[in-house]
């Protein structure tokens, strides 16, 4: 894999994107909710990419205005601000879809989402934990927990999710962000706490 290529999957698998991209793999994964209509489906869309892609990038935009403020955070500590806000607006997703009486699996994978990013911002304080993995992994866990859960084998959004983890992996090493041991810690962190609270809750 080229440096060019690792950079671009590494921006469409970008953290902010990955609940939306999927949540719209979910919604057409054969699950009983797929039967939503399209206009249930689209609101979820819209919350959930509304507090988990636009608000958080509208943070670090505000965040850029000051200059010692690094936009591509090559620091660890670097994220802890744009993570503390992140918890917030996943938070208030919850919130919004819950009074709209959006589907149980909805609203658990918000908040459990909320969860991994408060254990990210822990961490980041000591260590360049990655970002990327745990988002993938918690994709990944959800899928599974799902799948278990109901009794459905998605099987080709499994495939998808499975081929995506290791593209985002491995462009992660080329790009030299993360090492190895951070990059399974993040995906472990991500897929173990959003498969528990699926699956149990």
């Amino acid at each position: 894999m080229s440096e060019k290529i690792a950079k671009v999957i590494s921006i469409v698998f970008h953290p902010v994107l990955v609940p939306s991209l999927g949540l719209l793999l979910l919604l057409n994964s054969g699950f009983y909710f797929s039967m939503l209509s399209w206009e249930a489906k689209r609101f979820v869309l819209l919350v959930v990419f509304f507090t988990t892609c636009i608000l958080p990038m509208l943070s670090v935009a505000i965040l850029a205005l000051n200059p010692k403020f690094n936009i591509l955070m090559p620091n660890s500590r670097d994220r802890v601000m744009p993570l503390l806000s992140s918890s917030v607006f996943y938070y208030l997703g919850f919130m919004l879809l819950s009074k709209a009486g959006a589907f149980p699996e909805f609203k658990l994978f918000l908040q459990a989402s909320v969860l991994v990013i408060i254990v990210l911002l822990i961490i980041s304080f000591k260590w360049k934990i990655s970002n990327h993995m745990a988002a993938i992994g918690g994709l990944a866990g959800t899928l599974f927990a799902l799948s278990f859960r109901s009794g459905v084998n998605p099987v080709y959004s499994l495939l998808i999710v499975v081929l995506v983890s290791g593209l985002v992996g491995t462009a992660r090493l080329i790009l030299e962000k993360h090492t190895l041991g951070q990059l399974i810690a993040g995906y472990g962190l991500g897929f173990s706490v959003l498969y528990v609270v699926i699956y149990f809750f």
